[in-house]
């Protein structure tokens, strides 16, 4: 391709060099000037290989169908918006996979960091609990042996020794020596008692010692678990705004692409009009299934209404959604598949499930809705590991609660949005750490872990 054949491409494109610009490009040159340019080498022809590229082609973002168009009745200028294209596409797909592998990763460190901190509030409570239960020992055991002592003195004493030291019969002799005897029966009956008191004194101090080791360890995992789902809030909504990018752009891009790779008489405004023509397809869909998921919400509702669970205990199914008026309701319809606590642990082809729950499992179908079971504050909403996808909702004064195992394409909150008691959050589902469609719950005060029945018992709501 000769200067001139350049210099009409960028015409083509409306992007010329100026008159200065040419000169400086494409001189008449000598042969004595071609070997001075020659002399340059490559850095020299990379100097001036800049103002070749068209400023459409160098302008940073997405091309126009103008871009397209003109690029399309010129060779040159064709082949660069083909590979200028494809490499925004590459772009756009690397950038979806780089920042969901970083979502992946964050998720999986907030679960771990989550789990930690759990185990260690546990181990702190079960520190204290015993610490608890030997300071009630010792104090019993001190009580025990002040009891002993005052028997002792009641029946023996300093005046058992004058007695014995003016006794002058044997029969007073022998009153005397049984009496010495009971005393010495009761003296280490006390000793016995004094030192039982004296371990469980000093057991309640090495246990209270722990648990206040146990409570520090547990507070900073608690920050880091509480950084970990920071981080893992922001990479997947780093990855969801690049999916979004992608979903809203690569249409498009492919679209220019085939019309400039074209060589038949399809114009294009044909494909641009297809590319319009697919988006308001999916703007459909898109508003179809958010009112078939509205439908279905408000008639589990309404289900719900008129088929409202026993206030108090059982573990019979019940409508989720429901409560007594306390502003409390029960986050998931089915019944209870799995209690808080200690449990046996099932294990999966690539897992295990943890032998401590930390919440309550509602059997609830798959896509079943899973309600806010109060009003507040969405602190976290996307994977969080081997909890799938999940949902945590701030309701103050300390009390938070959990909804894991979400459905993928089942959150319908985002973080930050407020949300009433018994609104629709989520769907039920089978991601994560999971043997089957159900809602893993869990309620947390301070941020530790606590079992669901009582807590939300008390507040009037039986599962």
């Amino acid at each position: 391709m000769t200067a001139e054949d350049l210099y009409q491409a960028s015409e083509d494109c409306d992007c010329a060099p100026t008159p200065r610009e040419r000169r400086f490009l494409w001189p008449d040159l000598s042969r004595r000037a071609a070997i001075g340019v020659g002399a340059l080498g490559v850095v020299g022809l990379a100097a001036i290989a800049g103002p070749l590229v068209p400023r459409a082609f160098a302008i940073e973002g997405y091309p126009s169908w103008d871009d397209v168009q003109r690029a399309k009745n010129n060779e040159a200028a064709k082949n660069a918006e083909i590979s200028r294209i494809e490499g925004l596409i590459a772009q756009l797909q690397a950038d979806v996979a780089n920042k969901q592998a970083i979502a992946q990763t964050k998720s999986d460190e907030y679960f771990a960091a989550q789990q930690a901190f759990f185990d260690a509030s546990q181990r702190a409570t079960d520190l204290q609990t015993q610490a608890d239960s030997e300071s009630a020992n010792a104090t019993s055991a001190a009580n025990k042996a002040g009891r002993v002592a005052a028997q002792l003195y009641r029946t023996g004493g300093e005046d058992a020794s004058l007695q014995l030291f003016f006794a002058g019969s044997a029969a007073g002799a022998d009153d005397l020596l049984e009496r010495l005897g009971t005393m010495d029966k009761l003296l280490d009956r006390n000793q016995a008692v004094y030192a039982d008191a004296v371990a469980a004194r000093n057991l309640a101090q090495v246990l209270s010692d722990q648990a206040k080791s146990a409570r520090e360890e547990r507070d900073k995992l608690q920050q880091a678990a509480d950084i970990a789902m920071q981080e893992a809030q922001a990479a997947a909504d780093a990855a969801q705004a690049a999916l979004d990018a992608q979903t809203a752009n690569l249409g498009t891009l492919e679209a220019q692409l085939a019309a400039l790779k074209d060589t038949t008489a399809k114009t294009i405004q044909d494909y641009q009009a297809g590319v319009e023509e697919q988006k308001r397809r999916d703007e459909e869909a898109r508003r179809a299934a958010a009112a078939a998921a509205a439908a279905a919400a408000a008639a589990a509702a309404e289900a719900a209404k008129n088929n409202p669970p026993p206030s108090t205990g059982g573990g019979g199914g019940g409508g989720g959604g429901t409560g007594s008026g306390s502003g409390w309701v029960r986050p998931a319809g089915g019944n209870i598949t799995s209690e808080y606590g200690p449990r046996y642990s099932q294990c999966g082809p690539s897992y295990c499930a943890s032998s401590t729950h930390y919440g309550t499992d509602f059997g609830a179908g798959c896509w079943g809705n899973i309600y806010a079971a109060s009003s507040g504050t969405v602190s976290f909403a996307g994977p969080n590991g081997g909890y799938g996808n999940f949902v945590r909702v701030e309701h103050g004064g300390g009390i938070a609660t959990g909804y894991a195992h979400i459905v993928g394409g089942g959150i319908r909150v985002s973080r930050g949005q407020w949300v009433n008691a018994g609104q629709v959050i989520a769907s039920v589902g089978n991601t994560g750490n999971s043997f089957g469609c159900h809602l893993h719950f869990e309620v947390y005060v301070n941020g530790s872990p606590t079992n669901p029945r009582p807590f939300m018992a008390a507040r009037g709501v039986g599962f």
